[in-house]
C-alpha cells in the first residue's frame, strides 16, 4: 500500500502562484509515476500532469501548460506541483495520485489517491 498526503492549497487571486505538496509513504518502490489530478463542482476528474518517478518524464495538459510545473524529490518522496499565473478557472480540488503502471493520463490508471485539497483562484 501506498499512502499520499497533499498540502498546499488555498485562496489566491488571479495571477497568483501556489506549490502543491504531495507526500507518499509506503511501498513507495511500487510507484511507477505521480500525478495531479483535479475536479471542479459538477464536473469530471480532470488530468493536470504527472511525473515518472525514476527518469522524471514530465507530461501536462494543454490547459497549464507553461503555468504549471511538476518536480519531484525522491529522497523525500514528494512530489510538487507549482502553480503560477493561475486563473479562476483553475479552482478544483486538487488530488494526488501514484500508479503502478505507464497509462499517465487516466485516472482510472491510478492505483492510490490523497484526500486533496482546495485550491480557489479568486478574480
Amino acid at each position: 500500500q501506498v499512502q499520499l498526503v497533499e498540502s498546499g492549497g488555498g485562496l489566491v487571486h488571479t495571477g497568483g502562484s501556489l506549490r502543491l505538496s504531495c507526500a507518499a509513504s509506503g511501498r513507495t518502490s511500487s510507484i511507477y509515476a505521480m500525478g495531479w489530478f483535479r475536479q471542479a463542482p459538477g464536473k469530471e476528474r480532470e488530468f493536470v500532469a504527472a511525473i515518472s518517478w525514476s527518469g522524471g518524464n514530465t507530461y501536462y495538459a494543454d490547459s497549464v501548460k507553461g503555468r504549471f510545473t511538476i518536480s519531484r524529490d525522491n529522497a523525500k518522496n514528494t512530489v510538487y506541483l507549482q502553480m503560477n499565473s493561475l486563473k479562476p478557472e483553475d479552482t478544483a480540488v486538487y488530488y494526488c495520485a501514484a500508479t503502478r503502471t505507464g497509462l499517465l493520463l487516466v485516472a482510472a490508471a491510478y492505483d492510490y489517491w490523497g484526500q486533496g485539497t482546495q485550491v480557489t483562484v479568486s478574480s
